[in-house]
């Protein structure tokens, strides 16, 4: 009898609170030296306050950044904020591999947390104007993606139970006004080790992936 071939398998880092510029610094360094054979890999994180402004981002979006660095980055979009509570999931895929595009994977992500929110009883839903996931108007998670050498990095962040107030300081994404919420608003309890647990297991389930945690 002839065995099936073995899944291919993403391997789940997590990483705990760590610094935006040194985890950025590691998530290109990882796509710059990895190979056909190198595995995927998804990073479950949180950092310490920082805004971020993406490749589009103004920088008039950033209205009052007080004692929060501003840092220039390479992932798609806007400005955004960083903060303990997030959930960040950075996700380092070689998309040639995977067979699937950037537009595909944003929309990957995005289901990924749409699903999970309806796990809780949160209704929830993605914009084709505004990437990211809402819910009745207002974003509880913002995506941001970078492809070098065919390979993915960034990935998409989750308010838990993070602080919102800093949320005031920007035009989120580029909208003044916009509406921002969380997840222990609408799920009292939401824990950001559990929700990484459901989310990565998410990512791995859309993508066709065994999870190696």
């Amino acid at each position: 009898m002839r065995s099936e071939p073995a899944r291919a398998v993403l391997r789940v880092r997590r990483l705990g609170q760590v610094d935006y510029r040194r985890t950025w610094d590691s998530m290109r360094d990882f796509t710059d030296r990895r190979g056909p054979d190198t595995g995927d890999e998804l990073w479950l994180l949180e950092h310490p306050p920082v805004f971020t402004l993406g490749q589009a981002a103004r920088p008039e979006h950033v209205l009052d950044a007080g004692d929060i660095p501003v840092v220039q980055t390479d992932r798609g979009g806007q400005v955004t904020y960083h903060g303990p509570g997030q959930l960040v999931a950075y996700l380092l895929l070689d998309l040639r591999r995977a067979g699937i595009g950037v537009k595909r994977l944003v929309n990957l992500l995005e289901q990924a947390v749409v699903d999970l929110l309806a796990e809780r009883g949160v209704a929830a839903a993605a914009r084709p104007d505004a990437p990211g996931v809402y819910v009745d108007g207002a974003k509880i998670a913002s995506v941001g993606l970078r492809v070098r050498h065919g390979c993915s990095y960034h990935g998409i962040a989750l308010n838990v139970d993070a602080d919102l107030e800093p949320f005031r300081r920007i035009n989120p994404c580029g909208y003044a006004g916009l509406a921002v919420t969380r997840l222990c608003d609408l799920v009292p309890g939401a824990d950001v080790l559990e929700v990484g647990a459901s989310l990565a297991a998410g990512i791995a389930g859309g993508l066709g992936l065994t999870l190696d945690c």
